[in-house]
């Protein structure tokens, strides 16, 4: 009997965490219309020629502080692996690798 309790309680867990895990996944509309904004602010601020800074503190700022020494050999490497992860264009990867490794 304590075996089928213990059965039924982590059953009860995996699946609660399942459909947790599922709605967290689900876009809503409100946030749907949210990410339109967000890009097309992203679009016009970058017409507006913004700085390597500019775009490393909206985009990279959110997980990481400035790194000070990071060797120039590298940089290239992290950006190129770090704009697929934050879907940044090709014009913010070109600021972000200037402003970097001058």
């Amino acid at each position: 009997m304590k075996r089928y309790l213990v059965f039924l309680s982590l059953l009860t867990i995996l699946l609660l965490g399942g459909v947790g895990a599922a709605a967290l996944q689900q876009d809503t509309p409100a946030a749907q219309s949210g990410k339109k904004a967000a890009s097309s602010s992203n679009s016009s601020s970058q017409s507006q020629g913004t700085t390597g800074e500019e775009v490393f503190q909206a985009n990279c700022a959110r997980c990481h502080r400035p790194p000070m020494s990071i060797s120039p050999r590298i940089t290239g490497t992290i950006i190129m692996h770090m704009r697929m992860r934050a879907r940044l264009s090709r014009q913010d990867e070109q600021l972000l690798l200037k402003y970097m490794a001058p």
